[in-house]
C-alpha cells in the first residue's frame, strides 16, 4: 500500500467512475485500471461494484477507503505543520465559500493573501453549507466560510466570526409598507410575519440551511407560505422581489446594498445566525490558513 495508490481508490470512490477520475488524476483510464487490478489481485477481492450507473464501493473497498482517507488526511497534516515549522511559503489550500457570497467575499480578501502567501495556491469552491461540511469531514476541503445556525453544526470545529440577521423583504409598493414605522434604534422597521400569510413567496432551495432556518419563522407565525420560485441564489429572489412577484425572507447582508424598490424588516424576535469557518476537528490549522480566517473575520465583522 502507497500513498499513490490510496489516492487512486480515493479518487474513484470520489468521482464514481474510473474515467471522471483519471481526468481528475490527469492519467489515462487505461494506467488506472491497471493500478485497480493489480491492487484488487494484490487484495484478493474488488474494491468496487462497477454497474453503468457508476462504481461503488464493495464492502471490502469501504474498509479500504476508510483507511485510505486518514492516512491521506495524515499526510497533509504532517505536511502542514512542516511548511510552518521551516516558514516555507507553498502549498496548497482548499476553501469552500457559500453560494451567491464567494465572488464577493474572495475578489475582496484574496489580494491580501495572495500578497503575503503567493506561493499558496487556493482551490476555491462554491458550494452549499452541507457539502463544505461533508468535504470537511473527509478532508477534502482545509476550511469552510459557512452561515448556519447551532443546531446546524457537525462535530468539526467552528470559529464564530459574527451573526446575521434574518430579514423579511418585499415589495416598497406593498400597501402595508406605508403602515410601518421605523423602531428606535433599530435599523429596520419591525413587521410581524404573519401579515404575509397571503403572499407568494420566494424561497431558497430545501438543502439550503437558510431554507430550515426560515421554516422555523412560519411556522411561529402560523402558517405554510405559497411558494412561487425556488432558488440558490438570494440575488435571483431580489431581483424577483424588485418586480413586484413575490415577498421572502434573507439575510441581513443584503440589505447593506441597495436594492430599488425592495423594503427590509426585522421580524419582532429579530432571529439570527452564525458566521463561521469550520474545519476538520483535530485538524491543524496552517499559518496560511489562519491568515485566510483572520481576513474573513475582517470582511464579515
Amino acid at each position: 500500500m502507497n500513498l499513490k495508490e490510496l489516492e487512486y481508490i480515493v479518487a474513484i470512490a470520489s468521482e464514481g467512475t474510473l474515467t471522471r477520475a483519471a481526468e481528475k488524476l490527469f492519467i489515462t483510464p487505461s494506467a488506472l485500471t491497471q493500478q485497480l487490478v493489480h491492487l484488487e489481485k494484490e487484495i484478493g477481492t474488488p474494491l468496487f461494484i462497477r454497474s453503468r450507473s457508476g462504481w461503488t464501493p464493495t464492502e471490502a473497498g469501504a474498509i479500504y477507503l476508510k483507511s485510505a482517507r486518514e492516512m491521506l488526511n495524515m499526510k497533509q497534516e504532517v505536511y502542514k505543520q512542516l511548511q510552518d515549522l521551516v516558514q516555507i511559503k507553498k502549498g496548497k489550500l482548499s476553501v469552500g465559500f457559500p453560494p451567491d457570497r464567494a465572488a464577493a467575499m474572495f475578489t475582496t480578501i484574496y489580494p491580501d493573501f495572495h500578497k503575503e502567501y503567493p506561493g499558496i495556491t487556493v482551490n476555491v469552491c462554491e458550494i452549499s453549507v452541507r457539502k463544505q461540511q461533508q468535504m470537511i469531514a473527509r478532508g477534502l476541503l482545509d476550511l469552510g466560510f459557512v452561515t448556519l445556525c447551532q443546531c446546524q453544526e457537525t462535530d468539526d470545529k467552528y470559529i464564530y466570526i459574527n451573526t446575521e440577521e434574518l430579514l423579511l423583504a418585499v415589495p416598497s409598493i406593498h400597501p402595508l409598507c406605508e403602515r410601518v414605522t421605523t423602531t428606535s434604534g433599530r435599523p429596520y422597521p419591525e413587521f410581524d410575519l404573519k401579515h404575509f400569510r397571503h403572499e407568494p413567496f420566494a424561497r431558497m432551495y430545501p438543502e439550503s440551511t437558510i431554507r430550515s432556518f426560515s421554516d422555523r419563522m412560519f411556522q411561529q407565525a402560523g402558517f405554510q407560505p405559497t411558494v412561487l420560485f425556488e432558488t440558490s441564489s438570494c440575488r435571483t429572489i431580489l431581483q424577483m422581489i424588485q418586480a413586484n412577484l413575490c415577498c421572502s425572507l434573507l439575510p441581513s447582508i443584503y440589505a447593506r446594498q441597495t436594492w430599488d424598490n425592495v423594503t427590509f424588516f426585522s421580524l419582532p424576535s429579530h432571529p439570527t445566525r452564525n458566521l463561521a469557518v469550520s474545519y476538520k476537528k483535530g485538524s491543524y490549522l496552517s499559518q496560511p490558513a489562519r491568515y485566510l480566517i483572520q481576513l474573513g473575520r475582517k470582511y464579515w465583522g
